[in-house]
């Protein structure tokens, strides 16, 4: 079999899991863009593709991450599924995803490629289930990272093959997001997706500025610990840039520099 996650963290803990359980046995593969955020509007052809590599370069502009975008090739990776299920027709693949809108839309945009394979594809969806963490006490992870290896022993009870309705629906919720074209996709439950404007949190983020400048890293932590907010940090920083240039916020130092360089406060 062949795993398919959606997180960089989730490749090492499914990969201990394996070595607790034979059966699991299978190469571990990552699809790398997160597909809740950004413009997704014609996602499968090339113009549609460029415009969202041109979107991440701004977004990534300044971060840590700007190594990033070169080694994102998410269609070349669907390529070479596509490739090996055809190859080796015995071969199962397992998508995994946790409650969280990164993996969910992730899932929506490869299970529309995978049509052809129907059967041979599983899903284990870790929808508001409990485990067991570190202290034993029980716990409702959004993400696979945060479960124990072992505890993906009991997870892969779950799995169970995608539908052939699910095949014919799922494809055309994520067309209607695609077409929606919001920049924010949040999970409402399930696998509910709503679009959402690239403003959406604005507001909640200028709520905890303050006339004292703050360093971007404790600001950071400040909007992940004291909100609901559940997008990447460079969509953030991304619409931080954006509400200086609107003059909304004020922001100290020198983005060439980096973030360690950046402190943001209020509007006097």
């Amino acid at each position: 079999m062949t795993h398919i996650v959606f997180n960089e963290p989730d490749i090492a803990v499914l990969k201990q899991a394996i070595t607790l359980d034979a059966s699991l046995s299978g190469d571990v593969i990552q699809i790398k863009d997160d597909f809740a955020v950004g413009s997704v509007l014609d996602i499968y052809h090339p113009d549609g593709y460029r415009h969202r590599r041109d979107w991440w370069q701004q977004v990534l502009e300044y971060s840590p991450y700007t190594d990033q975008l070169g080694i994102v090739d998410d269609k070349l990776t669907v390529h070479n599924l596509l490739k090996q299920l055809t190859e080796d027709t015995a071969l199962e693949l397992w998508i995994w995803m946790g409650q969280n809108p990164h993996d969910v839309c992730g899932y929506y945009w490869l299970m529309g490629q995978l049509r052809d394979f129907q059967g041979r594809i599983q899903v284990l969806y870790l929808n508001n289930l409990p485990f067991i963490n570190e202290k034993g006490g029980i716990f409702y992870p959004s993400y696979l990272h945060q479960i124990l290896p072992k505890e993906f022993l009991k997870a892969k009870k779950l799995a169970r093959p995608i539908t052939l309705s699910e095949f014919e629906i799922d494809p055309d919720e994520w067309m209607r997001l695609c077409n929606e074209n919001g920049s924010i996709r949040l999970l409402e439950g399930g696998k509910k997706i709503a679009s959402k404007p690239a403003d959406y949190y604005d507001k909640e983020i200028m709520a905890l500025l303050t006339e004292e400048p703050t360093k971007l890293s404790k600001l950071l932590s400040v909007i992940y610990s004291k909100t609901m907010i559940n997008i990447s940090d460079v969509f953030v920083v991304w619409r931080l840039r954006l509400l200086e240039k609107m003059n909304k916020i004020t922001v100290e130092g020198d983005w060439e520099k980096g973030w360690k360089e950046i402190a943001v406060s209020s509007k006097l």
